[in-house]
Formats: structure tokens, C-alpha cells, sequence
């Protein structure tokens, strides 16, 4: 098997699907050993706490697998709740929360695989940071979710470091 960001020569799918899983290894790596109350804890000048970006990041890739597969959001948020996405509610756990990452890593890591190109395309949906009407690629999915993945693994490594002085990669 490759190592994590080690392309795959003339496998360019597999490839871009190793960075993607390279990135969230970085977020989940960021989580090691620490108890539920550190996890939820938000010991930086951020509003970010541990869990509530592994919530978030679960719930984008979930996202942008609905849109990609053309399929309604079962999770999508409403103003009201889009707070909602970066904290745990009710009876969520940070093991409920990775485990719901895990499905949605499977499901997204299958879809891609089993996509005949990825230059096939699907609509972005209207909002005012899409141009209207456009459409992207499975391709630019891919490298959007790298793009995702690695601000809020940046994000991971300055609120763990806050908490325990823990560093990324150490």
C-alpha cells in the first residue's frame, strides 16, 4: 500500500483519495487520547473545540456527497441550526460523531471509486459564494475536500496544542 500522500502512478482517483484520507487522519490524529471534556473544550482564542470540527468535517463530506450524488441532505442545516454543526448536541459522543465520519468516509471513498470518470460533473447548489449555475467536477470535489480537510487540520493542531501543548506529527 502507498503511504499516505504517495501518489500512485497512473492511478490518479487513488491518489487524490489518499491526500483526502491524509488530511482526515490529520483531524483524527489530533483527537488521540483525550477525554470527552477535552475534546469538547475550547482552550484557543477560536471557538473551535476538537469534537465539534470532527462534527463539522463529517457533516461537509457529507455534503458534498449528497451533492455530488445528486441526493437530498439528510443532515443539512438551517440557519437556526448551523451552530448546531460544531458542537455536540443531546446525546452525541465524540465516538457516535467519528463513528458517523467513519460511514460517511466509506460511503464517499466507494461512490468515488466506482465513478466511471472523474470528470463527471454535478450543479452546485444556488448560494452566494457559487457562481450561478455552475457545475464542478468529481475532480474538483476531491481537491475541494483536500482544501477543507487541511484548514480545519491546521485548525485541530493549534486548539490541541492549546490544550496539552500536544504538537501535530510529533
Amino acid at each position: 500500500m502507498a503511504h499516505i500522500s504517495e501518489e500512485i502512478l497512473g492511478d490518479e482517483r487513488g491518489t487524490l483519495l489518499l491526500f483526502v484520507e491524509s488530511q482526515r487522519t490529520a483531524i483524527r490524529e489530533s483527537l488521540a487520547g483525550l477525554t470527552e471534556e477535552q475534546a469538547a473544550s475550547r482552550p484557543s482564542a477560536s471557538e473551535l473545540s476538537l469534537s465539534g470540527l470532527v462534527k463539522h468535517v463529517a457533516e461537509v463530506e457529507l455534503a458534498w456527497l449528497r451533492m455530488a450524488q445528486q441526493r437530498p441532505n439528510e443532515s443539512q442545516r438551517s440557519a437556526e441550526t448551523w451552530n448546531e454543526a460544531f458542537r455536540l448536541i443531546g446525546d452525541e459522543t465524540l465516538a457516535s460523531v467519528q463513528a458517523f465520519w467513519d460511514e460517511v468516509t466509506a460511503e464517499l471513498t466507494a461512490f468515488v471509486r466506482d465513478l466511471p470518470s472523474l470528470d463527471e460533473t454535478f450543479p452546485l447548489p444556488p448560494a452566494p459564494w457559487f457562481p450561478e449555475n455552475a457545475k464542478v467536477s468529481m475532480r474538483w470535489m476531491l481537491l475541494h475536500l483536500v482544501e477543507e480537510f487541511a484548514r480545519h487540520a491546521g485548525h485541530a493542531d493549534v486548539v490541541r496544542e492549546s490544550l496539552d501543548g500536544t504538537k501535530a506529527m510529533g
